[in-house]
């Protein structure tokens, strides 16, 4: 008689122990060949595994990188705690320099503030700070969101251009989204890619490789070896883009103050 092995279903939830806390895991199999880990923006944390793949080889790889997901999940908590300071509000990460964020909204174009709304005759106009500071955070994510994705519909045809000549290779579409997992994303069948807004709040480099490994997919669907040896070939410095991206935008803004 065959051995028969079960499997749990497709979507389950597994956790981790690190530093005396229990994280949950979200893991899910898919048709893929490795097992990929993410930790998203909001701090939950997301596995995809092989679906032959079995609940304790998960919990095994799991278990292993529990340091790793500690850390990550600790990092995405403490950018997502609110409130922010007066200085944080006044100055936004742009392309790896933290840049008054007024400067920056009036450079794009975009109005804010007491400019943003019907004028009032004999009304005292208002300082930059009182504008920003006491804005609702949902108006100023929204305005900082906005900033991003102009800056890269203005600075990503160019980077396209030079990439697609590089590797000789061509997107059908290009888009910008706002992801919260991923910095960027294709469809090989379609030849479509979606490039993540927030990019625009890193230093210019993991633009250029986030383009790259996205026309990479387009040759190599899968994180194999030739993959890698493309996106070396293409991008030299990927591992130093990858590793900046791992990194709040606002920290490393700050170090390179």
């Amino acid at each position: 008689m065959a051995r028969t092995i079960s499997f749990a279903s497709s979507v389950f939830t597994l956790h981790v122990d690190a530093c005396g806390t229990s994280i949950p895991v979200s893991v899910t199999r898919k048709r893929v060949r490795n097992l990929n880990l993410r930790v998203h923006g909001d701090g939950t944390v997301a596995l995809s595994i092989p679906v032959r793949t079995s609940t304790t080889t998960a919990q095994e790889f799991l278990d292993r990188k529990a340091a790793w997901i500690a850390e990550r999940v600790r990092r995405r908590q403490q950018a997502n705690e609110t409130p922010r300071s007066e200085e944080d509000l006044l100055t936004v990460p742009l392309w790896g320099e933290l840049v008054p964020l007024a400067d920056a909204l009036r450079r794009s174009g975009i109005r804010f503030g007491s400019t943003a709304r019907p004028g009032t005759f004999g009304a005292k106009p208002q300082q930059d700070s009182e504008e920003l500071t006491g804005l609702s955070p949902e108006v100023y994510y929204n305005l900082v969101a906005k900033l991003y994705r102009r800056e890269l519909s203005r600075v990503l045809p160019e980077v396209v251009a030079q990439a697609e000549s590089a590797t000789g290779t061509c997107a059908s579409r290009w888009s910008l989204r706002s992801m919260k997992s991923r910095w960027g994303s294709c469809t090989p069948k379609t030849r479509a890619i979606r490039i993540n807004t927030n990019l625009a709040a890193y230093p210019r480099i993991c633009l250029n490789m986030v383009v790259i490994h996205e026309l990479v997919h387009l040759m190599e669907p899968s994180h194999n070896t030739r993959f890698h040896m493309l996106l070396d070939t293409y991008c030299p410095r990927n591992r130093e883009a990858s590793m900046l991206l791992k990194h709040g935008a606002r920290e490393i803004a700050t170090d390179r103050m």
